[in-house]
């Protein structure tokens, strides 16, 4: 399988492209606006990945012909850009590309950062209006800190809450989320329960911020059985 990382130069797109190449079997292409700087950011990633895996399959393109390319494309970009990064790919998508959104919107002041979303309720929401008829949606990878993705040197102890109204991509992001060493993947419902989950992200870096041990703090859940 491929899976493009569209603005995979980026802290988020850094980490989860060392991880599914450290990880998984699966073709990681990197994607940017300048296919220069894509490729720049595989030779970073490689080196990187040089002691880690006998095996590195990571290819740089600008983002239209990573998304072409690719079975699951990861909108790895700020949110303010995730709508018009679609609009810019939507002819490199069909109904067999599997769109998944990380993004969350957020403002900060003084006192921390607040979840601040799109009018369309969520950032995930906001890319399903965005894509292409067809396209499946996926929100996934929110609550993840970059730099504890992007340290290979940290072993992840992690959950990931997925959201889609398309069983069949759902279930595509939690296999592949799943290969990840250390990541849990979880069902979360259908794309208009990603408020609540995009929400947690601001809580997180603000539990970080205000506790200096728990700088790559993240989510796990724990449940017990009868």
């Amino acid at each position: 399988m491929r899976i493009a990382l569209l603005g995979g130069t980026g802290d988020i797109g850094e980490g989860l492209a060392l991880r599914f190449a450290r990880d998984t079997s699966h073709e990681i292409l990197i994607g940017s606006r300048d296919p220069e700087k894509a490729r720049d950011a595989v030779a970073e990633y490689e080196d990187a990945l040089a002691d880690r895996t006998d095996e590195i399959d990571i290819k740089g393109f600008g983002n239209e012909m990573a998304a072409d390319r690719a079975d699951i494309v990861i909108l790895s970009v700020p949110p303010y850009y995730a709508g018009d990064t679609v609009d810019a790919v939507a002819d490199s998508l069909d109904s067999d590309s599997v769109l998944v959104t990380p993004a969350v919107g957020m403002q900060g002041d003084e006192d921390g950062l607040h979840y601040h979303p799109p009018e369309a309720g969520s950032v995930t929401q906001l890319v399903a209006q965005r894509a292409p008829d067809g396209v499946p949606v996926v929100g996934a990878f929110h609550n993840l800190a970059a730099d504890a993705l992007s340290n290979l040197e940290n072993d992840l102890d992690l959950d990931t809450l997925v959201v889609a109204d398309d069983d069949a991509a759902a279930d595509t992001v939690l296999t592949v989320a799943n290969e990840i060493e250390g990541l849990r993947a979880l069902e979360a419902g259908p794309l208009a329960n990603a408020a609540e989950v995009e929400s947690v992200t601001p809580l997180v870096i603000n539990i970080a911020k205000y506790n200096e041990e728990m700088h790559d703090v993240g989510v796990k859940w724990i449940g017990g059985s009868n």
